[in-house]
């Protein structure tokens, strides 16, 4: 099976760092991977979404696949994606938390940004999921200063996740942001619960979705 991520973003870096992790967690899949060069640097906030939203969609339009991940936390132009593809279409996002809520999890959200809280959240109470979640909280960590030093990311992106586990009354942590692929070992390393790769949780969706 041919699984194709797109990156709504235009750093060649991040895709190239989804693409590696969605070949361990499953490597009974053929992965490649696309960047949308037209698109925003990076997606934080409804404002970015909007700019990724064109060019993603006529990347849709023009490529073949058996399956397609959009490779964006945010699960940018997601629906509209998912009714002009001829195959199935997951968002990094939605795999995240159907994986916890088919796992009876109750998980709380570390992303990047402020600005990406009231997408996300949203995303959670449209897929009808809010009875899972605990809180969305912002790490202030820009989304390319994960792949600039991913190493200096880690410490206020654990912070928010230690945070949550006192706090939230949660027993997973999701990482909200394609780029945190770069310190999914680290923080597995540290805190005492799973924690969510959104990137394996689509990749790992798709090894059924595409049978």
């Amino acid at each position: 099976m041919s699984v194709l991520i797109i990156n709504p973003n235009s750093t060649e870096a991040m895709t190239q760092s989804m693409l590696a992790a969605a070949r361990v967690a499953t490597p009974d899949l053929m992965f490649d991977a696309m960047t949308s060069h037209d698109g925003p640097p990076a997606i934080q906030g409804r404002e970015d979404g909007a700019l990724a939203e064109g060019p993603l969609l006529r990347l849709i339009d023009t490529v073949t696949a058996e399956g397609i991940i959009v490779g964006c936390f945010d699960d940018t132009a997601l629906a509209e994606a998912a009714k002009r593809a001829p195959c199935p279409v997951i968002g990094l996002g939605q795999a995240a938390f159907f994986d916890c809520a088919l796992r009876h999890r109750r998980f709380s959200v570390v992303t990047t940004l402020p600005v990406s809280v009231p997408v996300i959240e949203a995303n959670i109470v449209g897929y009808g999921l809010s009875g899972h979640l605990g809180r969305v909280r912002a790490s202030d960590v820009p989304v390319l200063e994960l792949e600039r030093d991913p190493q200096a990311a880690c410490a206020p992106i654990l912070a928010q996740a230690r945070r949550a586990l006192e706090e939230d009354q949660v027993d997973a942590i999701v990482l909200g942001c394609a780029g945190m692929v770069k310190v999914i070992a680290a923080m597995r390393a540290e805190l005492p619960c799973p924690v969510i790769d959104p990137v394996e949780s689509a990749a790992r969706a798709m090894l059924w979705m595409t049978r």
